[in-house]
This record gives structure tokens, C-alpha cells and sequence, in this order.
């Protein structure tokens, strides 16, 4: 199945494509392009979510009532939220909407038609080098059959106006014209290990380590921070692990038979076990370093570990945090080259 005006294949689009795919979808695809693995999937693209949203607001508008929020009105802003969502949740989606997210969903799956799919928002703004905007809508794993996954792209959507995520852009002052959600669709990792990867350190900015950090299961337990992760610190350029410490990961998220996350309790005798082998503390290291250079800026990077020992790709992202504080002017220029020098010469009558 082609793409179309509605559905992108990850393999078939780059960052090139964010207006339209998103932030993540976008940078799934540059990685896919790239050769990294990532898991097969695509995208509902954006105009799939705008025709959506046009059929809603013949009854009533959701960009102006969002627009006429200001920064700090948290009880109208959850008010506004819970109509909104409720409205994108229960609403029939177009019929050759449905016909395009179904086809492209058979494809993906193959023979094995409940394919367990992970179904993730990617919004427009999402994932930008300049913005935190990361985390604030919803994420759902372990999706089974094609109804369940019809919903979950409506209820992404729908997280667009979460209160968080609306919160945000008004603080932002963000054109509501501007912001628009895709959602990526792909086959699941059944991780045996999943976690983060960071190509600075997120402690001290340092950009000749590489981070990693990483439980038993699904990366979901790491990133909710239900879990205390083990912790690596990597020498980029040598590989030597300067920091090893292994922590006792009570808990781990698994699939649940009927589709979702359960979480678990780990064995007693996996608690306190390295969750990653040296081999593959160096195969991620490895990752990590070809992705910055791809992007040519650090990354955070989320990945997972399959049964088989398959290291997959999951998302990257800018880190933003160090970047922001390097891009800051140690101090504010005076208007005049010459002012503190006079101020000195001046202090000395």
C-alpha cells in the first residue's frame, strides 16, 4: 500500500516532513532513511487530524476557545480540556479516513493481523530544538486489533488538548493555526530491556560521555520513573564506564493479554542484575554516536532491546536543557563597547 494523502510510511518521509508528520514521525523517518532500526510503521499525517477537527468545530470551535485561554486560568482550562477530549474520543472518525488507517494497519501487521502496535502522538511542534514540548500528550502501547487501534488515534488526538499541553502554548502565547497532532503507528517491541540514552550527560553537560539508563521491560516504566533505572556513564570516544550502578528494579512494565501495560513485580533474583550486557552497553554506545552525527547535535534517545537481543530504536528527540544554557550570553552586552571602561576611569576619581 503507497502512501496517501492521510497515511506516510516511516521509510517514505524525513524532518523535512514535520508540518505534516510531526516531530517524531519525522525523525523516525530520517532514522529509518538512515538504516538505524526502528520499527516499521507510519504516520497519520496532519490533515487527517484537521478534517477531524473541521467536522467538530461546525458544532462549536476549539481553536478560538483555546486561543481565548490566558496563561494561568488552570480551572476554564480544565473545563475547556474535558469537553474537547471527550468530543474528539466519541465522535465517528470519515469513513475513508477509517478505510486509509485500517488498510495501512492490515499491511503492517501482515499474516499476523493482531500484531501488537505501539500508537504515539507526534505533534507539529513536538521534538523542536527550541521547545520542551515533549511528554505532554499520550502515548499507548500494546494496542491490539484494528478498532483499538482506531480509537487510540482519536484519544492522541484528543491528548493535544490535555491540560498540560494546552497550558503550555497559552503560556507560550502559540498560534492555535500552528499546531496540529500526527500519530505514528508501529509494530511492537516485545523488550526483554528497554530505556534512555543520552549523548551529554544530563547532570553536568559534559558531551564527552554518553548516559544510559536502563530497566527490565518496556521503556514505559523508565520514563514514567516507576522505576529506578541502572545507570552508565561511557567514555564516547573510548568506552570505558566510568559510572556502573545497578539498582534494585522492584517493579517492570510487561504487555497485558488483553492489550495495555501491566506492572509487575520483577524476580527477586533479576532485581539487582545488570538489565544490559557490556556488548550491548557498547552497541548503544555505538548507536548514540551515529545518531548525533546524523543530527549533528546531542540527542535523547529512548530504545529497546528485544527477546532475541535486537537493539531497536524508538524515538530521538534534541536534548534541550544543556543546549539552552550553552545558548545563553554568559552576560548582557552594554549598549556601548566603551561604557566599562569609562565606568572604571570614572570609580578611580
Amino acid at each position: 500500500m503507497p502512501s496517501s494523502e492521510n497515511v506516510s510510511w516511516l521509510a517514505e518521509i524525513t524532518l523535512q516532513d514535520r508540518s505534516s508528520v510531526g516531530g517524531k514521525g519525522g525523525s523516525l523517518g530520517e532514522l529509518t532513511r538512515a538504516g538505524i532500526a526502528v520499527p516499521p510503521g507510519f504516520v497519520v499525517r496532519t490533515g487527517g487530524f484537521e478534517r477531524f477537527l473541521a467536522t467538530l468545530e461546525m458544532e462549536e470551535p476549539i481553536r478560538p476557545a483555546v486561543e481565548s485561554l490566558g496563561d494561568g486560568e488552570l480551572e476554564d482550562i480544565t473545563a475547556l480540556s474535558e469537553r474537547v477530549r471527550a468530543r474528539f474520543e466519541n465522535a465517528a472518525l470519515p469513513p475513508d479516513l477509517q478505510l486509509e488507517i485500517s488498510g495501512a494497519q492490515a499491511e503492517l501487521c501482515g499474516e499476523r493481523v493482531s500484531w501488537p502496535l505501539a500508537v504515539r502522538s507526534s505533534a507539529t511542534i513536538e521534538d523542536a530544538e527550541d521547545a520542551s514540548f515533549a511528554g505532554l500528550q499520550d502515548t499507548f502501547l500494546w494496542v491490539l486489533g484494528a478498532q483499538a487501534t482506531l480509537k487510540s488515534v482519536r484519544s492522541c488526538w484528543a491528548s493535544l488538548y490535555s491540560v498540560p499541553s494546552i497550558a503550555y502554548r497559552r503560556k507560550h502565547r502559540m498560534r492555535e493555526d500552528g499546531v496540529a497532532m500526527a500519530v505514528v503507528v508501529q509494530q511492537m517491541v516485545d523488550a526483554r530491556t528497554a530505556g534512555v540514552l543520552f549523548t551529554r550527560s544530563p547532570v553536568t553537560g559534559d558531551r564527552s560521555v554518553i548516559t544510559i539508563e536502563a530497566a527490565w521491560g518496556l521503556g514505559s516504566a523508565v520514563v514514567s520513573g516507576e522505576v529506578t533505572p541502572d545507570r552508565f556513564v561511557i567514555a564516547k570516544i573510548t568506552g570505558e564506564i566510568s559510572i556502573r550502578d545497578i539498582s534494585d528494579k522492584r517493579v517492570q512494565h510487561l504487555p497485558a493479554a488483553d492489550g495495555g501495560v501491566d506492572e509487575v513485580e520483577t524476580p527477586e533474583e533479576k532485581r539487582r542484575m545488570p538489565s544490559v550486557s557490556d556488548d550491548e552497553l557498547a552497541a548503544l554506545r555505538g548507536l548514540g554516536r551515529k545518531i548525533e552525527r546524523i543530527y549533528g547535535r546531542p540527542q535523547d534517545i529512548e530504545w529497546a532491546i528485544d527477546r532475541n537481543g535486537k537493539i531497536f530504536l524508538l524515538q530521538s528527540r534534541p536534548e534541550t536543557v544543556w543546549s539552552a544554557k550553552d545558548a545563553m550570553p554568559i552576560a548582557k552586552p552594554a549598549q556601548n563597547p566603551f561604557t566599562h571602561v569609562m565606568n572604571i576611569f570614572g570609580g578611580r576619581r
